[in-house]
């Protein structure tokens, strides 16, 4: 399992620039697709994680810690709910996507940041693969959702139960 880790850590820097292409793929599809509608939130959200996205790959990950990641994920949150918080109209499907990927992504970013830089781990083991597929897949989903519109996994269902169950009573 470690050769397979240390070859997709050989193509990261294709893989990153893929996932960048998405993103501006995904941004440039929800312009085209708003453009008769008022509907606008899509492309918003797009707009931000292409920018937060294309801006960090001119980090050089060899001499970037992943600390400066996840300060960029957590700017980019930031981004995004004050955008909700100005926007009149209603978020898309795919904000519970971006929040929840770039919310999982930040947090590898932390823990990777707390392994290698604090602990000062350089041997193997088995976080590594959480963090390589971990921030692969919800580098993939994003994109994904943002083009579908669509509740692929399941997150907006999810929300709405949760939203709802643990939601104050009005009488107590």
């Amino acid at each position: 399992m470690a050769d397979i880790l240390w070859s997709l850590v050989v193509i990261r820097d294709y893989v990153g620039i893929f996932i960048t292409w998405l993103f501006v793929f995904a941004f440039l599809y929800n312009l085209s697709a708003s453009i008769n509608t008022s509907q606008k939130a899509n492309v918003y959200l797009s707009l931000i994680m292409m920018i937060s996205y294309s801006s960090s790959t001119l980090f050089d990950m060899v001499t970037v810690s992943h600390l400066y990641y996840f300060y960029f994920d957590i700017v980019t949150l930031a981004a995004i709910f004050f955008y909700k918080r100005i926007s009149k109209e209603a978020m898309p499907v795919s904000f519970y996507y971006v929040v929840i990927g770039l919310s999982i992504n930040a947090s590898l970013f932390l823990a990777m940041h707390y392994d290698i830089e604090v602990r000062g781990t350089l041997y193997y083991w088995w976080f590594w693969n959480v963090y390589v597929f971990g921030t692969y897949f919800t580098d993939l989903i994003m994109p994904l959702a943002l083009i579908v519109n669509k509740d692929i996994l399941g997150l907006a269902k999810l929300s709405d139960y949760l939203t709802t169950k643990f939601k104050p009573s009005q009488y107590a």
